[in-house]
């Protein structure tokens, strides 16, 4: 079974794949487009994501390693910062974080994977707006009557479609705020 999805949380995610090890499905691929395979299973499995800076392959060997002796399955991640994923069967120590400060620098690390990505729409945003806005139909609010009706119809799935790197920009600032607040509650 196949299943698309977008998410700019982590922790939302993580949850959606564990919902879906509950229906006694198990996760066994992730493309990098958002592409989830499953297959059924009579095994319960959990999944956890951790986000991880760029790693040398060393240490990417060696981080791999520790996961792996605790029983977890490298489903997907790349040697570069980004999103790992774990897959394991379930036994009751289902957590990768065995702390609360091994969980704080994941939260630092969650807010670093927002702001960068936040920043880098947020330059994104600015070339793509600085001069036209979202509508870039000539004339458009100079138009009267049917014609301007017919012009902002035809017009605005265009200027959705403008729009999405701003309405990621505020779920990747919604995100860095989430794992903010984490952070600050595990630091008492």
């Amino acid at each position: 079974m196949k299943r698309f999805k977008m998410f700019f949380d982590i922790e939302k995610e993580e949850q959606w794949l564990n919902n879906y090890s509950q229906k006694g499905y198990r996760c066994t691929k992730i493309s990098s487009l958002g592409i989830y395979t499953f297959e059924k299973t009579d095994k319960r499995y959990v999944m956890r994501l951790d986000y991880q800076d760029n790693l040398s392959k060393d240490k990417l060997k060696d981080y791999k390693g520790i996961y792996e002796d605790f029983g977890w399955t490298y489903i997907r991640g790349s040697r570069l910062a980004g999103i790992r994923y774990w897959q394991k069967e379930d036994d009751g120590l289902n957590e990768i974080f065995s702390d609360r400060q091994s969980k704080r620098n994941y939260y630092k690390r969650a807010m670093g994977y927002s702001s960068g990505l936040g920043i880098v729409l947020l330059t994104f945003c600015y070339m793509l707006y600085k001069d036209s806005g979202i509508f870039l139909a000539e004339g458009l609010w100079n138009m009267k009557g049917s014609l301007f009706w017919k012009a902002i119809l035809f017009e605005t799935p265009f200027a959705l479609l403008r729009s999405l790197p701003a309405i990621m920009l505020v779920f990747y600032i919604a995100s860095y705020y989430n794992a903010y607040r984490k952070y600050t509650q595990l630091r008492n």
